[in-house]
């Protein structure tokens, strides 16, 4: 045991609701568990974190989240296997990034076994609550945002961290429409497209309304400079394939580092799949489409693992993807999630059992 797990107080629910929630009809993140961990940020060094029960959270007028938008978050699940273990997926890659961003964002870097020590503390406490249903998982939220005192236009002097939780079942999005982004942009070079950053979640939403009233689902977002580019599929990385070959853009100042993208990644050179990594453009992709060698897109991210897109529109014309009993995006989504649910062996290390 560390010191940092040492020092975890635990201050627990006097009343569980996990006897009210129906773990057969689980939607996406809108039932939380029992508790959550709490950890402050003040006078230059962050405090012992604390678990207690999970509750709304009182805040200054002027706490700088409201006014400067400093804010970053995570994204991670927990899973449970056919014997009742609990395991997480590759999260020492979700602490580095988190301290990615929060340096992008002026915020303090949170301590590894601060993060690592507090989230398995967590899943101790709330261990009932992971899912056991096929499909079904814990959703982690690990965020962190400014709480210090101001309208003065500079970094916050005190920040909190937490990690709330919420049960949630198997992600279904069927078949997806997108509409490749002309207009408005995800991110530009020098910005904070690289960071999970609240704002740029929020800066998607108008163009995403605009999208679906065009009977579209999510936006294909392309480069800031002249729209020539493919960079991401709404909030998740995207991957193409033409051919038998598997194309995904370098990641950048705009583009996420995703976690599930990097695994398929390894994954497909694994199971002798080519892949790319580089800069695709829209007109690559639309003769590909003409010809006939498009054989598939789809978007790769923590809460759907992968997402399939059946059809894209573009300048007013839309394009369908083919239907294939073999593709790429079942073979690689069976493989990611059989390693999470310790359904299969994990050549690669990725899987942490939480003891």
């Amino acid at each position: 045991m560390s010191n940092t797990l040492q020092k975890i107080s635990v201050e627990r629910t006097k009343m569980s609701k996990i006897n009210q929630i129906d773990f057969d009809n689980l939607s996406f993140g809108n039932v939380f568990t029992d508790h959550m961990l709490v950890c402050d940020y003040k006078n230059g060094v962050w405090e012992a974190p604390k678990i207690v029960p999970y509750q709304s959270l009182s805040l200054d007028p002027s706490a700088k989240i409201f006014h400067y938008g400093q804010s970053i978050f995570e994204g991670m699940k927990a899973y449970k296997d056919e014997k009742d273990a609990i395991w997480l997926f590759r999260p020492i890659e979700n602490h580095r990034r988190l301290n990615i961003s929060a340096r992008r964002m002026a915020m303090p870097e949170l301590p590894e076994e601060y993060f690592m020590d507090g989230l398995t503390a967590l899943l101790q406490v709330d261990a009932a609550w992971v899912p056991k249903k096929a499909g079904s998982s814990l959703y982690i939220r690990p965020f962190m945002f400014a709480t210090g005192k101001g309208f003065h236009a500079s970094p916050a002097d005190e920040y909190k961290f937490i990690i709330a939780c919420a049960p949630s079942g198997a992600y279904f999005s069927g078949k997806v429409k997108v509409l490749i982004e002309e207009k408005y942009s995800r991110s530009a070079n020098g910005g904070v497209g690289f960071a999970k950053t609240g704002g740029n979640y929020a800066g998607q939403f108008y163009p995403t309304k605009l999208a679906i009233e065009k009977g579209y689902n999510q936006v294909i977002w392309t480069d800031d400079h002249a729209h020539e580019y493919i960079e991401e599929a709404g909030a998740m990385n995207i991957f193409i394939r033409i051919g038998d070959v598997l194309i995904t853009g370098p990641t950048s100042d705009r583009i996420l580092d995703g976690i599930t993208r990097k695994s398929i990644l390894e994954i497909a050179n694994r199971e002798g799949i080519a892949t790319e990594v580089r800069k695709i453009s829209v007109k690559e992709v639309l003769q590909a489409a003409k010809k006939g060698t498009l054989k598939e897109m789809f978007g790769a991210g923590t809460a759907a693992v992968v997402s399939p897109i059946s059809s894209f529109g573009y300048q007013g014309t839309d394009y369908d993807l083919p239907e294939l009993a073999d593709s790429y995006a079942d073979l690689l989504k069976k493989k990611v999630t059989d390693i999470q649910y310790n359904r299969s062996e994990d050549p690669f290390g990725w899987r942490l059992k939480v003891s």
